[in-house]
């Protein structure tokens, strides 16, 4: 080795603490995980524990050790007697914290997630275990969490029972054989499944459920009362809810349901402080039901009896970081992985809940259809015959006749009026009047949109004003609107009844509740306020632009928002009415016409099982520069069955509404030598195109995919090779 690429050795007074270690007399090696996110490098590594760190270095402890000659963090998963490698060891450069924050099972977990999404144990890590603070490991008094010894949930010969069918527990669909009425809450009684599944949590029995909540259903009271039952027993909850707002509610419903201090909430936008004390409660078993938003779904709550998600639809449940999982996919391997009940609840219905059903690893849970009837608005869609002013020439107006008239009756009747509007700002999108070319900006080709100060006309990529508009194709100065904004949609709900209260939802001002009198609430997907009585009636707007989107889960995903805004309706008996703006011919418009998920959901399973698409097909996207994605391609070993589709070029403008992808030439010098980018006296390289590749297996192929993408990445990353790869296993757009 020549002394240019020798590696400079340590200082001599380290070199000599080092030498004047002595390894621990009992349990002398500690098996690591270290935080190098590498994915040729993802496996645990053995160092040798010194006297004096023996006691600290528990399972679960924080370690620094020294890796690839730098110190970096990691975690200890076990302590052995000896090692398996050959060669020589060293030490642990310092224990940082004795608390064990990583606890066998979310080890595990960490490691079977990393292999399902084709990523690093490292990265699902990162997402498990919140930043240590040194403050609130001694605020919190240590307590132990009580073990309790269940024989709900084993066979005669203590495995685990895995039926998945509600009658586990020997009980019926009608809860025959379970606790009597008086002992159920009259809420879930409602669902001829409910009761069963409530004492199979109870019994300690791994039911997998899919809950259809009904219309006006105040989900987060069942689901503190199903978290109720699981503590009862001696065991564990975890609730997993999309956002703040819902896990408000569901925060007042277990302190409601259960007492002061009986649970605690985990969510991203806690401060380090608060955020660590709270997974410290729940790590050292002083907090048995946990609720939580995405960022809760790996809290390590001591034995499990319950894990719920509300909502699975929604994409706030997809982790936008590495490895990306999303949450329902990680409940369901905790399920797996520790024999406990699982919930699947919403309004409606994915494709991936209607496979659980389909396959029978789950059973669904549904309200009768006269139930349903009982609690449901009356819904019209805009193109009804029998609607007030069907025959006028305004039934194909934007708000129609039928509209006017539902707002209009419960303004009356002093109830709130919910619309949605898929879009927010106040003219989002606009083109030319004359050839209909959509407005760009002059400057970086971005969409131009006209905010409601000053009616102004803005980029809404580079934020430049455009003053003097002229169409690049045919050069009129005229603007139309293509699609309009809650802004101007509130401005002009305004106008038409005036006097009315008018709340703009949306953005960056979310109103968490509606008033309980008169008032129009216009509001975004997602940013309804919650209305304690229910509203009088929802205008459902823009249904077509919505079912228009070029996505695999547009008709889905408009579903599952008509569903949440029409569920805070009154029911038809009480006057509550909700009008769909779009053709009632649409089937996903008759699916809520209908109250129908479970219809729609094995109708949209049946498609993607005919296409090849996803859950029935396990898919991966590949994204990154041209060279790059081909190297990948010509690499990767696929599965029996298994095929390419593309690649294609993405659109350099990305999609509407979102700045374009960064993309700066780099100069030869500058790439050969790593330094930064080229100036305008260099020779400059033309950018790569950005490619995307979507390779997908059977489903019965999933492991074996996720494991040649990983075995790709691995090599990729031994050799650092660049071009800005993305792998996403499962993704959400396809489009």
């Amino acid at each position: 080795m020549t002394a240019a690429t020798a590696r400079p050795r340590p200082p001599r007074a380290a070199r000599e603490r080092a030498g004047a270690r002595e390894p621990a007399q009992t349990l002398p090696v500690a098996r690591v995980l270290v935080d190098v996110p590498l994915a040729h490098l993802d496996r645990p590594y053995d160092y040798l524990v010194s006297e004096p760190d023996s006691a600290a270095a528990v399972p679960g402890s924080r370690v620094r050790v020294r890796f690839a000659g730098r110190l970096v963090n990691g975690f200890v998963i076990a302590r052995l007697a000896e090692s398996d490698h050959p060669g020589r060891l060293g030490f642990l450069d310092r224990v940082v914290s004795a608390e064990p924050v990583l606890t066998p099972e979310i080890a595990e977990l960490a490691r079977v997630v990393a292999e399902r999404y084709a990523g690093s144990t490292a990265d699902v890590l990162r997402l498990a275990v919140p930043p240590r603070h040194a403050r609130s490991e001694a605020d919190i008094p240590d307590s132990p969490p009580a073990v309790r010894d269940l024989d709900g949930g084993k066979t005669s010969d203590g495995e685990p029972d895995d039926r998945t069918d509600l009658a586990a527990a020997g009980l019926q669909g009608d809860g025959a054989g379970g606790a009597s009425d008086g002992e159920q809450d009259a809420g879930w009684r409602r669902y001829p499944a409910g009761a069963a599944f409530l004492a199979a949590i109870g019994l300690g029995r791994p039911a997998r459920a899919v809950w259809q909540a009904m219309p006006g259903e105040d989900w987060p009271r069942r689901l503190a009362e199903a978290a109720e039952v699981a503590a009862d027993a001696g065991r564990g909850a975890l609730l997993i809810v999309p956002d703040a707002r819902d896990l408000a509610r569901l925060d007042a419903a277990l302190g409601a349901v259960l007492g002061t201090g009986r649970h605690v909430t985990l969510s991203a936008d806690l401060g380090p402080a608060e955020r660590y004390r709270r997974y410290l409660a729940v790590s050292r078993g002083r907090q048995r039901v946990v609720a939580g938003t995405r960022a809760a779904v790996f809290a390590p709550v001591a034995d499990l009896g319950l894990v719920a998600v509300f909502d699975d639809g929604d994409d706030l449940l997809a982790e936008p970081r590495a490895p990306y999982p999303h949450a329902r996919e990680v409940l369901m391997l905790r399920s797996a992985a520790t024999s406990c009940a699982l919930l699947v609840g919403g309004f409606a219905r994915t494709a991936e809940a209607q496979l659980l059903i389909e396959s029978g690893w789950a059973q669904p849970i549904v309200a009768t259809r006269q139930t349903v009837r009982s609690v449901a608005p009356r819904i019209e869609a805009a193109g009804d015959d029998y609607a007030i002013g069907a025959d006028s020439a305004a039934a194909q107006a934007r708000l129609t006749p039928a509209a006017f008239a539902a707002a209009r009756s419960a303004l009356g009747d002093g109830t709130p009026v919910l619309v949605q509007v898929p879009r927010r700002g106040y003219l989002p999108v606009l083109s030319c009047t004359r050839c209909r070319h959509r407005a760009q900006c002059r400057h970086c080709r971005g969409p131009l949109a006209m905010s409601s100060t000053g009616r102004l006309l803005s980029c809404r990529w580079c934020g430049i004003a455009e003053a003097h508009y002229r169409c690049v194709a045919c050069g009129s100065d005229r603007l139309r609107a293509v699609s309009v904004g809650a802004g101007r949609t509130a401005e002009e709900l305004g106008r038409a009844f005036p006097g009315v209260p008018v709340i703009n939802s949306s953005g960056q001002k979310v109103h968490p509740i509606a008033p309980t009198s008169a008032a129009l609430v216009i509001a975004t997907p997602g940013a309804e306020p919650f209305a304690a009585e229910l509203y009088g009636a929802a205008l459902l707007l823009d249904g077509s632009a919505m079912l228009a989107r070029p996505d695999l889960r547009a008709a889905e995903e408009t579903l599952r928002r008509w569903m949440a805004a029409a569920a805070m309706v009154r029911p038809a008996s009480a006057g509550g009415r909700v009008v769909v703006g779009a053709d009632a011919s649409i089937p996903v418009v008759q699916a809520l016409i209908r109250w129908d998920p479970a219809g729609h959901a094995a109708t949209e399973l049946a498609a993607r099982r005919e296409l090849g698409f996803p859950p029935v097909a396990a898919m991966a996207s590949i994204e990154g520069d041209e060279s790059a994605v081909l190297g990948v391609l010509d690499r990767l070993e696929l599965p029996a069955d298994g095929e390419v589709l593309g690649p294609v070029a993405l659109d350099d403008l990305g999609p509407p509404g979102q700045p374009p992808p960064a993309r700066a030439a780099t100069g030869r010098r500058g790439a050969q030598q790593g330094g930064p980018t080229a100036g305008p006296d260099d020779e400059q390289d033309p950018p790569e195109i950005r490619l995307r590749a979507l390779v997908r297996a059977p489903q019965a192929r999933r492991k074996a995919l996720s494991s040649a993408l990983h075995v790709v990445a691995a090599a990729r990353s031994a050799r650092k090779e660049g071009g800005g790869v993305r792998i996403r296993v499962d993704p959400l757009d396809l489009f």
